[in-house]
Order: C-alpha cells, then sequence, then structure tokens
C-alpha cells in the first residue's frame, strides 16, 4: 500500500501575493481545513488553471507506486496504474529545507520543496511533518474539490 505523508483540503486564498512574476506560473496561498496549515506553492496556470476561493486535496507521497515500492525517478509509460490516476495535477521534486519558526506562541515547522524550480512551501504542527526528511524525493499530488 502506498504510503500518503501528507492529505489535507486546502482552499486558495490568494493568487500571487508578491504579484505576478513569470507568465504562465502563479504563486497560490492557500489554507487547509483539517491539519490548519498554510502553503505557498507555484503552479503552471496554463497547464492547470487556478483561482482564489478554489478547493483543492493536496497529497504529498515518496511514491506513485501503489504497492509502495520505492519510485526509481523515471516515468515510465507502461499503462499501469499509479496515485497519479486518482488526481489532475503532479509535481515531482526534492525537500530542500526544513526550518522550525518559532516566532508565535506556538512553534511551527516549514518545510521547502521544489519541483524543478516551482516551489512549495508547507507550514504547520510540527506533528504533520514526523516523516519528512532532508533531500526526500516527494510528488505533490492535486485534484479540485467540487
Amino acid at each position: 500500500m502506498v504510503e500518503i505523508l501528507f492529505e489535507d483540503i486546502f482552499t486558495v486564498t490568494t493568487i500571487n501575493p508578491d504579484g505576478k512574476k513569470f507568465d504562465k506560473v502563479s504563486r497560490i496561498e492557500a489554507h487547509s481545513e483539517q491539519f490548519d496549515m498554510h502553503m505557498l506553492l507555484d503552479v503552471n496556470i496554463e497547464v492547470y488553471p487556478v483561482s482564489v476561493g478554489d478547493k483543492f486535496t493536496i497529497a504529498v507521497a515518496p511514491t506513485l507506486n501503489l504497492d509502495g515500492t520505492p519510485d526509481t525517478g523515471y516515468f515510465v509509460q507502461s499503462g499501469r496504474k499509479t496515485l497519479a490516476d486518482k488526481y489532475e495535477y503532479v509535481m515531482y521534486g526534492k525537500l530542500y529545507k526544513i526550518n522550525e519558526d518559532k516566532s508565535g506562541a506556538n512553534i511551527k515547522v516549514e518545510i521547502y520543496v521544489s519541483y524543478g524550480g516551482l516551489l512549495m512551501l508547507l507550514k504547520g504542527d510540527p506533528g504533520n511533518f514526523a516523516n519528512f526528511e532532508l533531500d526526500q524525493r516527494l510528488f505533490l499530488l492535486m485534484r479540485k474539490v467540487w
């Protein structure tokens, strides 16, 4: 069985909070429903359009293989079913930074992942990040909730 490290429903609150920097990419700011997480995520809007108020299921997993076997890092067009078949938008990248934010009343953990230059910041309670490791290869999977 595939291990999903994190999954929640996010609502887009802002698009390009620091202004538009690229033609085909927008940075979305979103907040999760179940785990009270904050996310900044770069999305290729030419491939996957996003609007303020959209709701998404976001999952983070180390492999797409349904049996949980490690991913090779290469896409094989074998036609077999994978975790990606259940989602609309998938990116593959590397967790490059883990940070503790002690500025508020509660300690928060931030993880930073680069998906080929498209970046993600996920911030929340430390318990949600117990299975994340520096330099870990991760898939981000998204699908809209209607």
